[in-house]
């Protein structure tokens, strides 16, 4: 249950970082926009980390050199964001972009990518992708 209302909570904060990141890009430019976004999450992660913080920052020299692009992958997150909101509005985007994400995390989990478990990926869920697409189109069919 916790794990629904924090994807919940993900979803809508996803959504108005896309718009905020947006309507800040209008106005500083795109790569200005991506240097405030990371480094505002940087400095509260690292007040964050201060006072909650239960890892280790050593052991990350054991961990597989592929996941620390995780910040890289930020940087072009939040630039295709603003620029698919920016294009297409954020409706459709962000329907696109569920979409596209959950296509890719069905592959992650039907191929058991990055150390994930392998999870059947079968035609109910390839069924449910189609339906996702048939909903965008019909979302912005002009009639």
């Amino acid at each position: 249950m916790l794990g629904i209302v924090f994807s919940i909570v993900a979803g809508i904060a996803m959504s108005l970082q896309g718009v905020f990141n947006t309507r800040l890009g209008e106005r500083i430019g795109i790569w200005e926009t991506n240097l405030v976004v990371q480094g505002t999450g940087l400095i509260l992660t690292f007040i964050i980390l201060l006072f909650a913080g239960d890892g280790n920052l050593k052991d990350i020299k054991e961990a597989n050199k592929l996941y620390l692009l995780g910040g890289a992958l930020g940087v072009i997150i939040v630039f295709t964001v603003m620029k698919g909101i920016a294009a297409l509005g954020p409706t459709y985007s962000i329907a696109t972009i569920l979409v596209a994400q959950l296509t890719a995390a069905g592959l992650i989990d039907a191929f058991g990518l990055f150390g994930s478990k392998q999870i059947k990926f079968g035609i109910t869920e390839i069924i449910g992708i189609a339906i996702m697409i048939i909903g965008i189109v019909v979302f912005k069919w002009r009639g």
